[in-house]
């Protein structure tokens, strides 16, 4: 093989790990949106539900109602944050497609790459 055939094997290889990862990104982002709208409307109604449950133990002086919208507030609370790890990850991915569409990608990235198929790159591997 040539170097003018091995440089063209490596720019295929390349530009086609560049249309894969474009592809996953881009359903990476339709599930995680899918997921958020989810979260969003499961975090009002729990959050709602603490508070009305809150409201009416404070109105009837019942402790074991209080602790159960406090209890609903803090699940509240937990599908808040899945979502706001969620919409950092698709910050993420947006970027990296921003980067392939403009030329600047490099497939460095280790937030995304979480399936058991794909090893992340240590250092220590190289030694």
């Amino acid at each position: 093989m040539t170097v003018d055939e091995t440089s063209t094997e490596i720019t295929n290889i390349l530009k086609q790990n560049r249309v894969q990862d474009l592809k996953r990104f881009l359903q990476r982002r339709q599930c995680l949106n899918g997921a958020n709208t989810g979260l969003i409307y499961l975090f009002h109604l729990v959050q709602s539900a603490g508070i009305l449950l809150s409201s009416y133990a404070a109105g009837t002086n019942n402790t074991n109602w209080a602790w159960a919208g406090i209890t609903l507030n803090v699940a509240a609370t937990l599908i808040h944050s899945y979502e706001k790890t969620n919409n950092t990850i698709l910050g993420k991915l947006m970027t990296d497609i921003d980067r392939i569409r403009d030329g600047t990608y490099v497939d460095e990235g280790i937030l995304i790459d979480t399936r058991e198929d794909k090893k992340s790159y240590n250092s220590t591997d190289a030694v």
